[in-house]
């Protein structure tokens, strides 16, 4: 078995009676890995639900044959296996106290593909935007594209069923499944597939022959009852797919299809892949009420679009107040509608496309709305408002406090016809029950997702949750819909299979479980014999939940409902687990590990505040092992969909950490670096010997834990300001009076970037303001470098010293610019945590980073730049992270269009992985290496000699120049040295 990080090295323990002996008998019989430390277990406990069931262990096997042997050492103990790919399950599918298999982190190969047939066989781990992205080049995609395509995995949505937005058009996973091989609850190997044509449609031994005449006799035997019970909506996902077997040729895979991992362990799945269209087009239709929306659905999807969504009036409110989406719902919304739906039609006609807009413009005309629709034909305007519906959920679930919208009732699904009075009828529910939801998405197939907004700390709550859930399902049973319709049973819906398909079936599906798994093994609890959905022993927050840790935070954790409310706020969405696009979550790209994930760390924090993981886990080592390699980025803090800030949390962790452990030298060396950057300097000559002479690179490595692999910045004469000091009644409150705020990065190692600055701030009419601190003349210091060890003592009172000399200038009408973006971004963010109150509040507001303030003021008119034409050169832009997570990146690659000539091509990138002084670590610098490898580097290997490299951030220039050999410059060189010559 293989070797693991070090937390996971430490003593095993038990879950049950029968397994002492279980992590002995895995480690002989696997290649994969076997892990049975309590943070390792609490990490697996969880996915997307309310739900939180810790596991014996957790196997991560590395081929078919790791799995069978876990099923087979796993009967030999009398526990049970649970299969798992992303983790992003609704209702608990993959959750349970048996053996978890993590499929996703090694068993994810394609196994074949016949890019002529558009056929592909899978392992489950394959997540699908992976697969899409492979098979893209052959004009193939597959087609079920749920809104977790960016981690879910092709496992996890056979299991389930997965749908997504298009399913009108391709359907649901059942459709697309051809064929599935999987290993019986003993590890016997089988495989399932078409029948007919002399085809049995099962291979494997006479068991699974025997198996699968009984699965077909048994559907034949209930086929009146299968025809009476089974929901006619597309949208079905609950139960078994017993109707699949009274087909003409029915296909025996589709019977595990939906199963939920609890027929069978899937090995290998076989899809069907679609074209891809050549073109789409959407129409977003405008609404003055939400039924109004509801009644004319139907008539749309009579027009053949391959989706309708719907964006409800709660999330065109809110969204309007994020600026991330304030400008694409300015866009394609007209006037104050109540709701919109989203209609997409796609081929490979663009002209009969547009005449498709035209008919649904008609459409909605008939009905009452003429001139109701905002066409959206380009596919660079579509791509920001699929962002938008895509973040409906985002917006719902950022919501702080106790009171979550929980899932539990969101994907019922209803016949078109009945959809606005089952939606007005629901909301009664929810009124009646003091609480309210949110709509959203696939009103196409009758399945709007919503979720009512309930604490489940509260048994009060969960009494709610109980009502809600059994009034819907009689609702559901009365307009003949389905009670799942998209994200499957688990534990929250598996109750309620019987009511809805009565008796008889719910005996037939028992008849299922017990031919494929008689010793009930494979995820029990899920789809017959269910455990009770409210059973708050199940839940993440029990009766007996409490935040025990840290007794005093060292950050205001106010805003978020305290240190533990901040924690809580990750629902285990998994959108972190993402492997391209955007920057989160940099470590996990590179290690593929759940403990390196912002969803690890947060439910590793949450255990351990709340004394699940044993005395003094917060400050333990294990928990630090779980911190290292977050390089506070920031990315989380924008791209999660619920806000975790991890950066921020991992400076409370450390400041609890160092307090009861001491702090590293390496921590203190670079802590001090603004206090001893001065002398320093001084002693450049002697200091910048460490990289000439490998003995004395291998010293600072042993001693202060430097990689010798690194070179260090180049200690050099620092940046001053020239001119006397200013005074605040020198400010005169237009826009011209700003002060440039040198961090101590670039005025120890690149102060050409701030006497850069001042040459474009001066071309641009600024006056320029000289601050000094009230006392000693040390320069002012954002306290980056204390923070990124937790040392918020330090932090705090260097913030202060800053904040006092900054404000009187501030309040007089002064803005402060800033070239470094870890520094000049932490007035605008852990200020404000350091020092709540108005006075950082004053100063975030009035803080800018160098390229904001001239962009900002050139498009209002304010200033103008004379630049000369640069004939065309490339430059490659590679952002910071804490840009990125300002949302940033826009306005930087505005500024540099702003030069006449300069052909700026972004890089699409996450973290460089210099990350301030992780690259810099004997431990991390492997790490840190690999996340450059992702793509920024390969990206500036295609980059030509005489091409600009421009990197905002001190780190990533570092970064670039140590990995490549290439100088990467700030942006503001870049201007200056565009700037037409003064004579």
């Amino acid at each position: 078995m293989a070797a693991g990080t070090a937390d996971r090295a430490e003593t095993p323990r038990a879950a049950s009676r029968n397994d002492a002996g279980l992590p002995r008998r895995l480690a002989e019989r696997l290649q994969g890995e076997a892990w049975f430390d309590p943070f390792t277990r609490g990490r697996y406990a969880t996915d997307a639900s309310i739900y939180q069931i810790t596991p014996a262990g957790v196997v991560l096997p590395r081929s078919a044959d790791d799995i069978a042997a876990t099923l087979k050492v796993a009967a030999e103990h009398g526990v049970p296996v649970i299969l798992r790919g992303g983790g992003t399950s609704q209702n608990g599918q993959p959750i349970g106290t048996g053996l978890v298999v993590d499929c996703s982190r090694h068993f994810n190969r394609v196994l074949d593909y016949d890019a002529e047939a558009g056929i592909v066989t899978v392992e489950p781990g394959v997540v699908l935007e992976r697969l899409n992205a492979r098979v893209k080049a052959d004009g193939w995609f597959f087609p079920v594209e749920p809104s977790t395509a960016t981690r879910c995995t092709i496992g996890g949505m056979a299991g389930n069923n997965s749908c997504g937005a298009r399913s009108l058009r391709y359907g649901t996973m059942r459709d697309n499944v051809l064929a599935m091989r999987a290993l019986l609850h003993d590890g016997e190997p089988f495989a399932f597939s078409l029948t007919g044509n002399d085809a049995t449609g099962v291979a494997g031994s006479p068991r699974a022959e025997d198996l699968a005449a009984r699965m077909l006799r048994l559907a034949q035997d209930h086929r009146d009852e299968i025809e009476a019970r089974y929901p006619k909506v597309q949208r079905r996902v609950g139960g078994y797919n017993l109707d699949a077997l009274v087909t003409d040729r029915p296909n025996l895979a589709h019977l595990l299809v939906g199963s939920e991992g609890t027929l069978a362990a899937t090995t290998a799945v076989t899809l069907k892949l679609s074209r891809l269209p050549a073109h789409r087009v959407m129409g977003v239709c405008h609404f003055p009420s939400f039924r109004a929306a509801m009644e004319t659905t139907q008539h749309i999807v009579a027009l053949d679009p391959v989706a309708v969504e719907l964006v409800d009036h709660n999330v065109l409110v809110l969204g309007a107040d994020i600026p991330l989406f304030r400008t694409t719902l300015a866009d394609i919304t007209r006037g104050q509608p109540n709701c919109l739906l989203l209609a997409e039609f796609a081929g490979d006609d663009l002209a009969a496309l547009k005449r498709d807009l035209r008919r649904l413009d008609a459409c909605m005309a008939d009905h009452g709305f003429p001139g109701a629709v905002v066409e959206v034909i380009e596919p660079a305007r579509q791509k920001p408002v699929w962002e938008v519906r895509e973040a409906c959920l985002n917006i719902m679930m950022s919501m702080k406090g106790d009171a979550k919208p929980v899932s539990f009732i969101e994907d019922c699904a209803v016949p078109l016809e009945h959809l606005a009075d089952y939606t007005d009828a629901v909301t009664e529910v929810f009124t009646k029950h003091g609480t309210r939801g949110t709509w959203y998405a696939h009103a196409s197939v009758g399945c709007l997702h919503v979720r009512p907004i309930l604490d489940m700390k509260r048994g009060g709550d969960v009494a709610k949750m109980r009502a809600i859930a059994e009034e819907t399902s009689e609702l559901v049973r009365r307009y003949k819909g389905s009670y799942s319709g998209e994200h499957g049973d688990g534990i929250s819906r598996s109750e309620f299979v019987e009511p809805l398909f009565g008796a008889t079936l719910a005996r037939a599906f028992e008849a299922v479980k017990d031919g494929f798994d008689p010793q009930n093994h494979l995820n029990p609890g899920k789809i017959v014999r269910p455990l009770r959905m409210d059973d708050r022993s199940l839940f993440r927050f029990k009766p007996d939940y409490a935040v025990t840790a840290p007794a005093r935070t060292a950050l205001d954790w106010s805003d978020w409902g305290g240190f533990g409310g901040a924690v809580e706020m990750c629902n285990n969405n998994g959108t972190c687990r993402k492997l391209a696009g955007g920057a989160m979550c940099p470590s996990y790209r590179v290690t593929k590990e759940e403990q390196h994930l912002t969803r690890g760390r947060a439910n590793s924090l949450r255990l351990a505040i709340s004394g699940q993981l044993g005395t003094d886990a917060f400050t333990s080592p294990a928990m630090k092992r779980t911190m290292d390699l977050c390089v506070s980025c920031k990315a989380c803090r924008r791209e999660c969909p619920t806000g975790v800030d991890m950066a921020k949390m991992k400076v409370e962790f450390l400041h609890h950490y160092h307090a009861r452990h001491g702090l590293p030298l390496k921590d203190r060396l670079i802590g001090l670096m603004p206090h001893y950057a001065g002398v320093a300097a001084r002693l450049a000559p002697l200091l910048n010997l460490r990289d000439r002479y490998p003995v004395l690179a291998a010293a600072s490595e042993r001693v202060a834990g430097l990689s010798a692999k690194r070179s260090l910045p180049v200690w050099r004469r620092p940046w001053k300001e020239v001119g006397e000091p200013a005074h605040p009644s020198d400010v005169t409150g237009d826009f011209r009076d700003v002060i440039l705020f040198g961090d101590t990065f670039n005025r120890a190692f690149e102060r050409e970037n701030l006497e850069a600055a001042e040459r474009v701030l001066v071309a641009a009419g600024y006056r320029l303001h000289r601050v000094f601190p009230a006392k000693g003349r040390r320069p002012l210091c954002c306290g980056r470098t204390w923070l990124a060890s937790g040392q918020t003592d330090r932090a705090r009172a260097e913030a202060k010293r800053t904040l006092d000399a900054l404000l009187p200038y501030v309040r007089a009408g002064a803005r402060v610019v800033g070239l470094e973006p870890s520094c000049l971004l932490t007035f605008r963010d852990e200020f404000l945590a350091l020092l709540p109150g108005e006075e950082a509040a004053v100063l975030a507001e009035r803080s800018l980073l160098i390229e904001e303030l001239l962009m900002r003021d050139l498009s209002a008119g304010r200033i103008s730049l004379p630049f000369v034409h640069q004939g065309g050169r490339l430059a490659h832009l590679h952002g910071h992270c804490h840009q990125k997570s300002f949302g940033m990146m826009g306005t930087v690659e505005a500024m540099l269009r702003a030069v006449p000539g300069l052909d700026v091509r972004p890089i699409e990138s996450s973290c460089c992985g210099m990350a301030g002084a992780f690259g810099y670590g004997k431990e991390t610098v492997d790490v840190s290496l690999a996340m450059a490898e992702l793509s920024l580097f390969p990206a500036l290997r295609g980059a030509g000699p005489d091409d600009l490299v421009v990197a905002d951030g001190t780190s990533c220039r570092h970064q670039i120049h140590d990995g490549l050999g290439r100088d990467a410059v700030h942006v503001i060189r870049v201007l200056d040295e565009a700037l037409v010559p003064r004579h």
